[in-house]
């Protein structure tokens, strides 16, 4: 598939343009799929929230904005689409799951963990394809059908939670403006050097999973659960790992989500619970250590 992919991706802009290729229909891909997507440039990005599971980490129970989000990002490319996502599945789900994307032709990027002593422990599979939209989102959708992940969208119970933390404080430390989502405060840090996956510039980097991020969950008295991702490049990866440890933030995983990504990057999921401003220098000063952007 990615031999076939970069083919595609070597035809010319002006050759594209003049094709007679509609747009992708998002009407249906969003009735497949059944939700509604955030939409970011050119980006369909849409959540599948792992909202049906109850997992604790060190007596906190996390929020699925903190790390039980899954999603797909779907990128208009050549007539068609390119997909990149991340599922969240339980151990049992892994491989029925992935066996019903194999037999669609879609690729497994990584398998992996995010997280260690969470119960129960959840695993993290990235996909990747390039087609038609819609039978793109279908194939997904009969995959994901293997696993518990819920395929249909529960009006809100109630307005979200307060972020009961000083969230300009931490604006002010990380060097961006976060967002509260389903009560987690969460930042996407740019990095500085663009980021192309079998050609394809990765834009907006943010939808596309290839921002730094960072979360915040409040857990009281001015604390925070944190995790998230940093996307290094291999001369970042040991300066960041003695930054967050000198700053008491546990390192809980290291690994690839794509294959052909340039520049090649590296993943790495952190986890504390502590003060939010402490931990938020603590971040910063690993933050430092990367080629990463602030507002």
């Amino acid at each position: 598939m990615r031999k076939i992919i970069s083919a595609l991706i070597g035809v010319s802009a002006c050759l594209i343009a003049g094709a007679h290729a509609q747009d992708p229909d998002w009407n249906k891909v969003d009735e497949t799929l059944g939700r509604k997507p955030a939409v970011a440039d050119d980006v369909h990005r849409y959540g599948f929230p792992r909202t049906d599971l109850t997992v604790t980490l060190d007596g906190v129970t996390i929020k699925p904005a903190l790390a039980l989000g899954g999603w797909l990002a779907f990128k208009p490319a050549h007539g068609g689409a390119m997909v990149m996502g991340d599922l969240v599945l339980l151990e049992t789900e892994v491989n029925p799951v992935m066996a019903k994307m194999i037999a669609s032709g879609l690729e497994i990027t990584a398998v992996h963990n995010h997280l260690l002593r969470a119960s129960p422990a959840t695993f993290y599979m990235h996909v990747a394809g390039h087609g038609d939209p819609v039978k793109l989102a279908s194939a997904i959708h009969d995959a994901l059908a293997e696993s518990k992940t819920p395929l249909t969208v529960a009006a809100p119970a109630g307005p979200p939670p307060a972020i009961d933390l000083d969230t300009a404080k931490l604006d002010q430390v990380i060097g961006v403006k976060g967002q509260a989502n389903g009560g987690v405060y969460q930042f996407n840090v740019k990095r500085r050097d663009p980021i192309t996956e079998v050609g394809m510039l990765l834009t907006p980097v943010g939808a596309m999973g290839v921002a730094i991020a960072i979360n915040f969950q409040p857990t009281g008295g001015g604390k925070a659960a944190i995790t998230g991702d940093f996307v290094l490049t291999s001369d970042e990866v040991n300066p960041v790992i003695v930054a967050l440890r000198t700053h008491g933030i546990e390192v809980t995983a290291l690994h690839s989500h794509m294959l052909d990504e340039q520049p090649r990057l590296f993943f790495m999921h952190f986890w504390a619970n502590d003060d939010a401003v402490k931990l938020a220098n603590g971040l910063r000063a690993a933050l430092d250590k990367t080629a990463s952007t602030k507002s």
